[in-house]
């Protein structure tokens, strides 16, 4: 292979994919833009993942841990209120200071009535950050599963708020959707009950409503103003509050199954006519008079084919994979493809990485904390990982798997990671003392990266006291750390 084939794969693999790991840029050959879009056509599924449950599956399992749960707290705190009124009559003081002793008592026996009962979320979570990472790990390129990431983190919901879905809902909505149409995964995610309930939708109601009017509650619109801001069309792109209130109006009565007496039933999409506001509604200066689940969809199908969602989505994949300032002439490519296919996310990627713009520039974008974690093991050959220690890494690097602090998910510019890279030292010593019998930093170098790495990385690790060191040097270095 030639210098200037090395070189294009090491960048590929860089900017577009998880990063080089053993073989990877042999096997890219002479032609990287190809091999990026050869992996586009291969399934985006994860292994092992029909031993996942459900989104409504785990919904339903957490929900019935709790039920469990409250119901073994009340009966220690009845047990304990019974033997209390048994010794309350005729109390001298050493009693009642002994009954004092006894609602400890009582309150340490509810404590540990409760924690009988696990929390099933939690290994939920972490079965489905060990798939979705050994996926990355083991991908080829990983062109294909930094779409997933992208498009989860565009579409984002939190573990904080819905832990047992996370996950799932990566699987259900995103994933299956990424190298499809854009409006299949607005439809997809927007309809999700994950999505439902982390902007607050559930309780939603038209002030005419049914429910509305008999429970004297009103509208939330979260769901509509994130999907117009963040989702869709981005800011300052023409819609008004009073748009974003009748969407909002729209958007009543999207909801999910509680959880019930059926143990096949809780946590699917269901539309609740007795919260959807009636009549009907005007958005965007478009009247949409549906009466039922199928008006959201209509105004959904409408901003999915809006000339600006096509800019703001091309502007945030260019901003993502290329340059915190990509391109004009990319992005405004990029947004042609997605009007000419009607949203065809699949054309979209291949137009960005067809385009010279998308490889000119330098390796000056900082990955991520999750990237730059998932680059470090491959290039060690690992494919296992602990997801415990894994997303462990990633909380304390200011990326905690699925669980960002807002709806707009994790931003994607220098300036918000910048001040976090003196914390990646203490992830790459650690890792770098786990594996210190098992990689060889010359060899990550030399195959690896088919030796192409800077002259000053390589002398830096050539001049380590340790092998830990020269890892840990390595893994901190501008190869590992920009794309």
């Amino acid at each position: 292979m030639s210098n200037s084939a090395r070189a294009g794969a090491v960048l590929a693999l860089h900017r577009f994919g998880m990063g080089p790991r053993p073989g990877s840029i042999a096997a890219m050959g002479t032609d990287p833009r190809g091999a990026l879009i050869a992996e586009l056509d291969r399934p985006l599924v994860l292994t092992a993942a029909a031993s996942l449950p459900t989104s409504a599956k785990a919904f339903r399992t957490v929900a019935d841990a709790n039920a469990r749960r409250t119901a073994r707290v009340k009966q220690a705190q009845q047990q304990a209120r019974k033997q209390m009124a048994a010794a309350a009559p005729a109390m001298s003081e050493d009693q009642a200071q002994a009954q004092g002793q006894d609602k400890d008592a009582a309150e340490m026996a509810a404590k540990q009535a409760a924690e009988a009962v696990p929390d099933p979320g939690r290994p939920m979570y972490l079965q489905e950050a060990k798939l979705r990472t050994e996926a990355a790990l083991v991908a080829d390129i990983g062109f294909a599963e930094r779409l997933v990431w992208f498009w989860s983190n565009h579409f984002c919901v939190s573990a904080n708020k819905i832990q047992s879905m996370s996950g799932a809902y990566e699987r259900e909505a995103v994933r299956a959707n990424t190298l499809g149409r854009f409006v299949d995964l607005l439809l997809a995610v927007e309809g999700h009950p994950a999505m439902l309930f982390y902007l607050d939708n559930l309780e939603s109601m038209g002030a005419n409503s049914i429910a509305g009017i008999n429970r004297s509650r009103g509208l939330n619109e979260n769901i509509a103003r994130e999907i117009m801001e963040l989702h869709t069309l981005g800011v300052r792109t023409g819609y008004t509050q009073d748009d974003v209130i009748s969407f909002a109006n729209v958007m009543t009565g999207w909801t999910l199954v509680p959880p019930g007496d059926n143990p096949e039933h809780g946590g699917e999409f269901t539309f609740n006519p007795r919260l959807h506001e009636p009549g009907g509604q005007t958005v965007l200066g478009k009247r949409y008079e549906q009466e039922d689940a199928e008006q959201g969809r209509a105004v959904l199908r409408d901003l999915a084919a809006h000339p600006a969602t096509a800019t703001h989505v091309a502007t945030k994949l260019a901003r993502h994979f290329v340059a915190d300032e990509p391109p004009p002439g990319l992005i405004a490519q990029m947004a042609k493809t997605f009007r000419d296919t009607e949203g065809d996310l699949k054309q979209v990627a291949i137009a960005m990485v067809s385009s010279d713009d998308a490889w000119r520039g330098p390796r000056s974008k900082l990955k991520r904390p999750g990237e730059w974690g998932v680059g470090m093991v491959r290039a060690t050959g690992i494919t296992t990982v602990d997801p415990d220690r894994f997303t462990g890494g990633q909380a304390l690097l200011g990326e905690a798997l699925w669980r960002p602090s807002a709806p707009k998910g994790y931003p994607d510019d220098e300036a918000s990671w910048i001040d976090g890279v003196g914390r990646r030292l203490d992830i790459a010593n650690n890792f770098a003392e786990r594996i210190t019998g098992m990689a060889d930093p010359q060899i990550i170098i030399e195959d690896v990266f088919a030796s192409e790495i800077a002259p000053e990385v390589k002398q830096a690790v050539g001049r380590a006291e340790s092998r830990q060191q020269a890892l840990a040097l390595l893994f901190m270095s501008a190869d590992f750390q920009r794309r």
